[in-house]
């Protein structure tokens, strides 16, 4: 065997040389990176003046192929790489061009070994850096909690900062060329398609009704699991009810997976929550675009989902497209989903029709379950906080302990909706915490410089950090990790609005969400049903609850709970 010496080391010019087969001869992980460490430090020495070097980049890379097998090694050199004199281009302050950089904290590798608690480990990052760099091989991030740097990306300074090539490249896959997705003038016309299409009557009357009649449907599998105390997971259900209300708006057809009786459908539901989790991990994976092309790892994974999404998609669509001309005179009939309304104007290019109904599923499954998940979980915690909303329900809708679960639904009108303030302010404290879409980035397309007098280079994507914002003592206090639902009401009890810069879950400015009422409307309906008719304990009441990286906020495992009958209704009408 080769003495310690011979194991690794540098040559002039920053080249680093690590006999990697004689890896597994060493006694420790620490041992590896201090051999590793010390020839990285030789070439820093030689090459201070010039920063990091290509070849030194190639010797980086070669720990990649350690970070999960060895994850102590990548976050020991990951930590040395931070104290390295890395190129001028993120070096803070250079006497060129005297401009500020926001701090490193961080690089795509302690970025991949955290992949599983990514925003938890970002929100750490946060509290010590309102605004942080991490560094990737090829594109640098700058992440923000602070809400001036948010206001001035999404609307003092809009235009400098979209989606850009490289997040289409990562997105387009999935979401094509949807609302998401795109800039300019693509994107303009399809937030115009979709604020029209939204904003009618017409759809804002037939989704509150799939609302009502999916909230009803739920409510009895429920009751149905009630009646043998099993316990069931909830998210998984608001995943497949909340499905089954996008499909129905969108398209005016019932795919039913809420009793699991279309396995197509429930083929694509798992299907789409796999793309969705790999599409993030392209932000993090710089070689996800050579998997790619030799159709291996997490992007041969990625493609076999996504055909089953298209497949699933294109049928609908089909389906729709020979229906919607037979549907004869009823305008009803003919106006009352979405993709009617589109095929009526003519708008048949099914790959339009395609990304259209993907973004907007996008848009209104994952988010709305996300949410009313993590709000059972919370009340879950909090059982005098469930007993305050079921109480405001009961004052709001004067229903009464011999009424069945249609006839609590009838009474949730929108007078009565309207005096749920506190259900309101609960859901709204669920969604700082943990917000659908915890992560949302753009791509820097000219230097610019911050108001917090940082500066961003072109090229640079840039981030705020929703979940991380929701976390913050400078914004909310010193309870800002407790979940307080009073915090969002005035001396009267009525519902308070929070800048949406700083209470960001539904963006701001020019790309604010439109689906913001059509979610509230769905979220609204699905948990007054729900508080109204049980009362809901977690399964294991010591269970703490952990995030699961996707593009939306899931609950890592699933959320089971066990719900008794509030009232006597609850146990009725079960057909």
């Amino acid at each position: 065997m080769l003495k310690m010496g011979f194991n690794a080391f540098s040559l002039p010019g920053g080249k680093i040389v690590v006999f990697t087969e004689l890896l597994k001869h060493f006694r420790s992980d620490a041992e590896i990176a201090t051999i590793i460490g010390h020839e990285v430090g030789h070439a820093v020495a030689r090459h201070s003046a010039e920063g990091i070097t290509k070849n030194l980049w190639f010797a980086i890379m070669q720990l990649i192929r350690y970070q999960f097998v060895m994850p102590d090694v990548v976050n020991t050199m990951s930590n040395l790489f931070l104290r390295l004199p890395f190129s001028r281009r993120v070096h803070l302050g250079t006497e060129k061009n005297k401009k500020r950089y926001h701090p490193v904290v961080a690089t795509f590798l302690s970025a991949l070994i955290n992949f599983s608690r990514l925003h938890d480990y970002m929100t750490e990052l946060a509290c010590k850096h309102k605004t942080y760099r991490v560094l990737n091989l090829f594109t640098n991030f700058v992440f923000t909690t602070d809400p001036a740097n948010v206001e001035y990306i999404l609307k003092t300074n809009f235009a400098n900062y979209g989606r850009g090539l490289d997040l289409y490249n990562i997105l387009s896959d999935g979401l094509g060329s949807g609302i998401f997705a795109v800039d300019g003038e693509k994107w303009v016309h399809l937030r115009k398609v979709a604020s029209n299409e939204l904003s009618t009557k017409a759809v804002r009357d037939f989704s509150g009704a799939v609302f009502k009649s999916n909230g009803v449907k739920l409510a009895r599998i429920i009751s149905e699991a009630a009646t043998s105390d099993k316990a069931i997971d909830i998210q998984d259900l608001f995943m497949k009810a909340a499905l089954d209300s996008i499909i129905k708006v969108l398209l005016g057809i019932e795919v039913d997976t809420m009793y699991g009786t279309n396995e197509e459908a429930t083929r694509f539901s798992n299907a789409f929550d796999v793309l969705s989790e790999l599409t993030l991990y392209r932000c993090v994976d710089f070689s996800w675009k050579i998997k790619k092309l030799l159709d291996i790892g997490s992007e041969a994974i990625l493609r076999k989902n996504l055909k089953v999404v298209d497949e699933f998609v294109y049928n609908l669509i089909k389906s729709k497209t020979e229906t919607v001309p037979n549907s004869g005179d009823d305008p009803h009939l003919k106006r009352r989903d979405i993709v009617s309304r589109l095929l009526e104007s003519r708008e048949t290019d099914p790959k339009y029709l395609r990304d259209m109904i993907f973004s907007l599923v996008v848009a209104g499954k994952d988010t709305t379950a996300s949410t009313l998940s993590w709000f059972i979980y919370m009340i879950c915690k909090h059982p005098h906080i469930q007993e305050k909303i079921a109480q405001e329900l009961r004052e709001a809708t004067n229903v009464k302990d011999n009424s069945s679960i249609d006839e609590l639904a009838d009474n949730l009108t929108e007078e009565a909706l309207d005096k749920m303030q506190y259900l309101v302010a609960a859901l709204t404290e669920t969604t700082r915490l943990y917000p659908a879409v915890p992560l949302n980035a753009k791509i820097c397309s000219c230097d610019d410089t911050w108001p917090d007098g940082f500066s961003v280079k072109k090229g640079d994507m840039v981030g705020y950090h929703a979940y991380g914002m929701g976390r913050m003592k400078f914004l909310w206090g010193d309870d800002a990790e407790e979940f307080r639902p009073e915090r969002w009401l005035d001396e009267n009890g009525v519902f308070k609005q929070e800048s949406s810069f700083k209470f960001t879950a539904f963006s701001a400015g020019p790309r604010i969400c439109l689906g913001k009422d059509f979610a509230h409307r769905e979220t609204m309906m699905f948990s007054a049903v729900l508080v109204g008719s049980y009362i809901f304990k977690l399964r294991d009441e010591n269970k703490v609850a952990n995030s699961k990286t996707k593009i939306t906020h899931h609950i890592e495992g699933g959320l089971y709970v066990q719900a008794s009958p509030r009232f006597a209704h609850a146990m009725q009408d079960l057909n």
